[in-house]
């Protein structure tokens, strides 16, 4: 019977969630009322800068922070904006691969690639996108994050498992 009640839980929640089960889905993150205007301190193996191109290349065990996020990746290229003389103006996106993990105070995602476009406070993660959240996983081939609501959207093939706690 509690196999039954189960299976049953597990179709309504497949139900009301349908879009999870099309080619993409909306999601909430633990991130809202994120201040993109905090500090970014980056630590990696060693760093490479082109003063001509405007970008710093990370290279090896990078660790981006700002406020609670995280970024981690094997390399992290930093691009710099310009203003409207031509001169830098801050960071404008870094953009990591090498295996990309993104955490926030209670939500992680893992993905081969990511761009973190740091004025917008957006991070669109690519290529085997698996976000865990609590004891539930939602994976897919694109997730885009909005830092400031606290919401995201999968794309491609998504896929999701719900616990639906109990005893099995």
């Amino acid at each position: 019977m509690t196999h039954i009640l189960r299976l049953l839980t597990l179709a309504f929640l497949l139900a009301a969630a349908g879009q999870l089960a099309a080619q993409s889905a909306n999601i909430s993150l633990g991130t809202a009322a994120f201040d993109t205007g905090q500090p970014v301190e980056v630590s990696a193996d060693s760093l490479s800068v082109d003063q001509s191109t405007g970008q710093a290349v990370f290279d090896g065990n990078v660790l981006v922070v700002q406020g609670d996020v995280r970024m981690s990746a094997g390399r992290i290229m930093v691009v710099y904006g310009q203003d409207a003389n031509g001169d830098a103006s801050g960071i404008d996106r870094l953009e990591a691969d090498g295996g990309v993990t993104f955490v926030t105070a209670t939500d992680a995602a893992e993905a081969n690639a990511a761009v973190y476009a740091v004025n917008d406070g957006t991070v669109t993660l690519t290529g085997e996108v698996l976000l865990t959240q609590g004891q539930n996983a939602i994976s897919g081939e694109r997730l885009v994050i909005d830092l400031s609501s606290g919401t995201g959207r999968m794309e491609g093939r998504v896929r999701t498992i719900f616990n639906t706690g109990g005893d099995n």
